[in-house]
């Protein structure tokens, strides 16, 4: 017995005691549930994080594929101006060379 309380007063404190290490006992749990959903939320937050940055990789791989693929573009259309205007000054000299035939043949004709 404790000093000048009877059995019940003793057995009232002891479940005082219970329910308060019960009490603790769930805060406890409760704070470990609390934990573990903050770690699975990050877990997902990360594998979220994960798969968008594959998504924009992919994303950004084709927009670098489409990118490269432009600039081949315009330099196949460079080149084909390139050829196209050697074709068009190889004419015009072409063209000259017979002008210069044709005045020099008419200047041997006045003679």
């Amino acid at each position: 017995m404790y000093e000048g309380g009877s059995a019940l007063e003793e057995c009232i404190l002891i479940e005082e005691r219970e329910r308060d290490r019960e009490r603790e006992s769930e805060r406890e749990i409760e704070k470990e549930r609390v934990i573990e959903s903050e770690i699975e939320n990050e877990r997902r937050r990360d594998r979220d994080r994960e798969r968008k940055r594959e998504y924009k990789g992919r994303e950004k791989g084709t927009e670098r594929e489409r990118e490269r693929e432009r600039e081949r573009e315009t330099v196949r259309e460079r080149e084909r101006t390139k050829e196209g205007e050697k074709e068009i000054e190889r004419e015009r000299e072409r063209i000259r060379g017979e002008r210069k035939g044709q005045r020099k043949a008419q200047r041997e004709r006045r003679k």
